[in-house]
């Protein structure tokens, strides 16, 4: 690999931050500037990111090596490989499209070329954290990251809303900065150094050895796994997720197809030292779980689209968390890349619903002959071939575990809802229809799932998890709760009334109450009332 390719990796970042940096009162004078500035600079990182992407094929193709640690000045510097060229490319693609949205969605604002400012600083800090050479660098972007997140959350500063949960989200993360803060002092403690190169080898050392690594390493890697819990909106501390819907609509895209991953970027990025604590990955699997659960049953419940986007987000990184605990990190690799793609669209497409409300209404469910009794058994059929050969794919090298067993099982009933759904309201063949969905699942997820665990393993991750990490216990509680999740999906589908579904849904609706304890701690601590700005 040739040393240009990471300086040039090192640009893109650089580019975005010094925009990021123009006085406010500049850009908002000469807004139309600084928006074609923020198209040149988020086109050059999409363009840089290619490019770099385009090398590290090429040097894999040629059976060269294909994961470089440069250092630029004084222990700063790029860690390139797959995952960090992964989202480099899927960070710059996101960010040109909303760079371009947001430049025609507040035309006409009088602070238009602040919002510009903070949107490049937020790129630029986003690029800088997934190619941060180590832990220092990658705590510094961390926190620069939350910084511009929160500028661009205040941006309507008349609105009390937004106000508060720009200061809950601003809390929250002060929260994983001290938790991250003190996992990287154990760390260089323990092992030595902040750099990733030698925290890999450590790991890898130590997880081929005999000996334990230490109960200092496994309380790092616990802390590391709450730092991303707090940055991914998980479950006790997810409330500041749905409450920011206030912001400007580009906003909540950039949040929800990239910032949001910071925190299961993390967890894959370290995954060679997260899985050398049981306790971490336990932890993982649990409040991905919980999470999971949570947001899929309180989505249902949401009057707006945005709010329900929020909590389907929320409920998304619950699973790749899980994931990450049940040692499928190349699962969850794939899982970011896909929702990333997913979300912004949904979000930067929210405020056309109305134009597709009436073709959905037309749509309405086929129960007419054999359909009707064979939709079910079909799609239960197709669900479980998939759910078996994922987990052939996700322990091909250790074995069934009970983690395999649980994500293959939890993979089978999301597919039977999908494949459910979906046969209510086609109009072609049952028989063809299942068969051909359940080809199509089984053939994409087979090659998507082992091609991400090849580029991981391509990037020097090559960690597994061992058949003992994940507790058995866990692992059918996890299964059991998304067994229940699914029965509640096909109650809800089938118009199914009684008082406890009734009793369900206002609870649901109000979240189950969960943010009421944040939102008198907010005011506790954040003394200044919010008022509106005229």
């Amino acid at each position: 690999m040739i040393t240009w390719t990471a300086y040039l990796a090192a640009a893109a970042p650089v580019l975005l931050l010094v925009l990021g940096c123009i006085p406010s009162r500049w850009a908002n004078r000469h807004a139309s500037a600084v928006g074609l500035m923020t198209l040149l600079a988020t086109a050059t990182a999409l363009g840089t990111a290619m490019v770099v992407a385009a090398a590290l094929i090429a040097a894999h193709w040629h059976g060269q090596q294909t994961t470089y640690s440069l250092s630029i000045a004084s222990g700063w510097g790029i860690y390139l490989d797959p995952l960090s060229s992964t989202m480099m490319l899927l960070i710059a693609f996101v960010g040109l499209i909303i760079a371009r949205f947001s430049i025609r969605y507040l035309d006409g604002d009088s602070r238009r070329g602040r919002f510009l400012r903070w949107i490049n600083f937020t790129l630029g800090a986003v690029l800088t954290l997934v190619l941060s050479a180590n832990l220092v660098m990658l705590t510094v972007a961390w926190v620069l990251t939350s910084f511009g997140l929160h500028q661009l959350l205040t941006h309507f500063r008349e609105r009390p809303g937004a106000l508060m949960a720009a200061r809950k989200k601003f809390l929250i993360s002060r929260l994983g900065d001290v938790l991250l803060i003190a996992a990287v002092t154990l760390i260089y403690f323990t092992i030595g150094g902040t750099e990733f190169s030698m925290i890999f080898t450590a790991a890898e050392q130590l997880h081929e050895g005999s000996e334990s690594p230490g109960w200092l390493l496994s309380v790092a890697a616990t802390l590391l796994v709450l730092g991303a819990i707090t940055k991914s909106a998980q479950f006790p501390v997810h409330s500041w997720l749905p409450d920011t819907m206030e912001t400007p609509t580009p906003v909540s895209a950039l949040m929800h197809a990239g910032i949001i991953n910071a925190g299961g970027f993390l967890v894959i990025r370290l995954s060679p030292l997260i899985i050398l604590s049981h306790l971490a990955l336990d932890v993982l699997a649990i409040v991905g779980a919980v999470t999971a659960i949570l947001g899929s049953v309180v989505m249902l419940t949401q009057p707006t689209v945005k709010r329900a986007l929020a909590y389907s987000t929320m409920a998304q990184m619950g699973f790749m968390m899980l994931q990450c605990g049940l040692g499928a990190f190349g699962a969850a690799l794939l899982h970011i890349v896909a929702h990333s793609l997913y979300k912004a669209h949904a979000f930067l497409s929210s405020g056309s619903i109305l134009d597709a409300a009436p073709v959905a209404a037309l749509r309405e469910p086929n129960r007419s002959g054999l359909r009707r009794y064979l939709q079910l058994p079909i799609a239960i059929a197709a669900a479980v071939s998939v759910a078996t050969l994922s987990a052939q794919i996700l322990n091909r090298s250790s074995g069934i575990t009970a983690g395999g067993i649980a994500l293959g099982l939890i993979l089978g009933i999301a597919l039977t809802g999908i494949m459910w759904n979906s046969l209510r309201v086609a109009r072609v063949p049952v028989i063809v229809t299942g068969f051909l969905v359940m080809l199509a699942v089984a053939i994409s997820y087979r090659t998507l799932v082992s091609g991400f665990d090849l580029l991981l393993a391509g990037g020097g991750i090559t960690a597994t998890v061992s058949p003992s990490t994940v507790d058995i216990g866990i692992a059918v509680l996890v299964a059991i709760g998304f067994g229940l999740l699914f029965v509640l999906q096909l109650a809800i589908a089938n118009g199914t009334s009684s008082p406890l579904l009734e009793s369900l849904y206002i609870h649901a609706h109000n979240g189950f109450y969960l943010d009421i304890p944040m939102r008198k701690a907010v005011r506790k601590i954040w003394k200044k009332p919010v008022v509106s700005v005229k």
